[in-house]
């Protein structure tokens, strides 16, 4: 309407306080939603010890969330960019306290499926909208955003991974599943109230450089679908994801298979079990590596960023395969795998936006974060195979071999492919101009 457009049109420019501000609400209810998936892990052998069944079987429950958190994200998305971000992550933090008061009641796969699913559909709310947000807020430094963002769902969990297995260990995985889903959700709901998006007018301009290629075309999420090199980013997006929700979902059982679960680790004077020092330190690396290649990506650009992480993760899975068998490699390869992970929540949906601009930024990117979906369902794959074989060295060999690919095709054929790609945008938007 005329109004609207007025009133947007002449917004006044926010102070880089408030934009801080609105990242770090995001940021707090992305730590809320962390353990959904990365405290998965620590309940697993509970609930095997308790019912008597296979691994693989529980593990479609993590597949389950991790499908129903992804793919309902550009609907979740769309909502976002026609209503604002309040009721879509309000609506989030409801489902994920209930989908984990369901884990806590279940006596059947089924109804631990059904909890994992109403989680998932919780934390893709929270999650898209709030990693939408960030690239809404912060045209300028997209990546350093974005990773900010992500860094609280990365590294959220780590100051609760003793916490959660303590009352585990204390009271049961079911009273840990009920406190931590009520927690964790209220929170989320109250900050809820707070979140926003910004008007037009309120944000600086893309950054134009020579390193980072921006589109000042907005692509609707229905032309994004028709463009091939989306579905790159996708293809990549999914066989890095897959090795690292493979190590995320089965970090305990792999040390456990490994007989390195309980062994204890002493690195700069602490000391913890293998697979608490594990854990923990992956939280925290796996946090820092998202606004640290965010940042990086912003300097050098995103596909010479991909290149080097994706390469470096690739490294860190073959050592892990070579040296995982000892404790203390066990505790530095693991973390060093997040380290190299970790970063594509913060790279494609920068690179995404980039390509395909901010108008639809929650939504585009919600289409694309739906990889992080098909890749978990390489997760029960994985103990499949790791049946079959006795042991988890073809998984590990697999994930290394799928990263280095995707680190080539990051450099030889994404960044050529989308400067093109970005230059046609911009030569449609010229025509368009001298048209009128």
């Amino acid at each position: 309407m005329p109004t609207t457009a007025h009133s947007e049109a002449s917004a006044a420019r926010v102070s880089d306080r408030y934009r801080w501000t609105q990242l770090a609400i995001g940021v707090v209810c992305m730590t809320m939603i962390a353990n959904l998936q990365y405290g998965w892990t620590f309940f697993v052998p509970d609930i095997q010890k308790q019912f008597g069944w296979n691994r693989d079987a529980i593990q479609w429950a993590f597949t389950l969330f991790v499908l129903f958190e992804t793919w309902l994200v550009p609907i979740e998305g769309w909502f976002v960019d026609k209503y604002g971000p309040r009721v879509v992550v309000l609506f989030g933090g409801v489902l994920c306290a209930v989908g984990w008061v369901i884990n806590s009641y279940a006596t059947t796969l089924t109804m631990f499926y059904v909890g994992q699913v109403i989680a998932g559909i919780g934390a893709g709310a929270v999650y898209g909208t709030c990693v939408g947000n960030a690239l809404k807020w912060f045209p300028d430094r997209r990546g350093l955003a974005a990773g900010i963002t992500a860094a609280g769902f990365g590294a959220g969990s780590a100051l609760t991974v003793a916490p959660i297995q303590a009352m585990i260990a204390d009271q049961g995985y079911q009273a840990a599943f009920y406190w931590f889903g009520i927690g964790q959700g209220a929170i989320v709901v109250v900050m809820s109230l707070f979140l926003l998006s910004p008007k037009h007018g309120q944000v600086p301009p893309p950054v134009v450089s020579n390193t980072v290629v921006q589109t000042r075309r907005n692509y609707a999420p229905v032309e994004v679908l028709r463009q091939p090199i989306f579905w790159l980013m996708y293809f990549m997006f999914v066989i890095v994801g897959a090795g690292g929700l493979m190590v995320t979902a089965n970090l305990k059982p792999i040390a456990a298979d490994l007989h390195i679960d309980k062994v204890p680790v002493t690195l700069m004077g602490v000391t913890m079990a293998a697979v608490t020092f594990a854990a923990t330190l992956d939280r925290i690396l796996n946090g820092l590596t998202r606004p640290f290649f965010g940042w990086v990506s912003d300097k050098i650009g995103r596909e010479n960023t991909m290149f080097i992480a994706f390469g470096m993760e690739g490294i860190g899975i073959y050592l892990l395969y070579l040296w995982g068998h000892d404790p203390v490699w066990f505790v530095l390869l693991s973390g060093f795998v997040f380290f190299a992970w970790g970063e594509i929540y913060s790279l494609f949906p920068s690179t995404c936006t980039d390509t395909f601009g901010s108008k639809f930024a929650a939504t585009n990117a919600g289409l694309l974060y739906t990889a992080k979906g098909t890749a978990a369902l390489l997760v029960p794959f994985a103990n499949t195979l790791q049946q079959s074989h006795g042991n988890w060295d073809a998984v590990f060999l697999l994930a290394a071999g799928a990263n280095i690919l995707a680190s080539f095709l990051a450099i030889a054929v994404l960044k050529p492919w989308r400067a093109g790609v970005i230059a046609k945008g911009q030569a449609e938007i010229g025509a368009v101009g001298a048209a009128a």
